[in-house]
């Protein structure tokens, strides 16, 4: 019985311990060697948990306009830093530095920095960092 028992258990923390291994795999998902930097219109922003995501309007290497999809942190750590869902507007110009897509002609980032010009609002640089 004493073995049954240490086994479930066992599994249980292996089961626990790749899960989350497998959420904070931000190198599996994005090139965390390189940045980017996108400058552009906020379309929506989409505050939520386990990450929120901030969609930007911003060319690509080329010239184009595409829509970005940036990820950002969850609502708990980015309250902490005074990040609300009232923080960003559609239609707010944001510049955003962040890690690209792995995935080529994916047009998706790792939050690493935003500001908006207008008012000098800056998340990033100051110690925070997407978890």
């Amino acid at each position: 019985m004493r073995r049954v028992v240490f086994l479930v258990i066992a599994l249980a923390a292996l089961v626990a311990a790749t899960a989350a291994y497998a959420h904070h795999s931000y190198a599996a998902t994005y090139n965390v060697a390189e940045q980017i930097t996108l400058e552009g219109k906020l379309v929506q922003f989409v505050y939520r948990n386990p990450h929120s995501f901030v969609h930007v309007q911003a060319p690509d290497q080329s010239g184009a306009m595409q829509r970005w999809a940036v990820e950002w942190g969850g609502t708990a750590q980015l309250a902490n830093d005074g990040v609300n869902r009232d923080t960003l507007k559609v239609g707010d110009e944001v510049v955003i530095l962040g890690r690209p897509s792995r995935v080529t002609g994916e047009y998706r980032a790792l939050m690493v920095r935003l500001t908006r010009p207008s008012d000098g609002f800056t998340w990033g640089g100051r110690g925070q960092v997407v978890d």
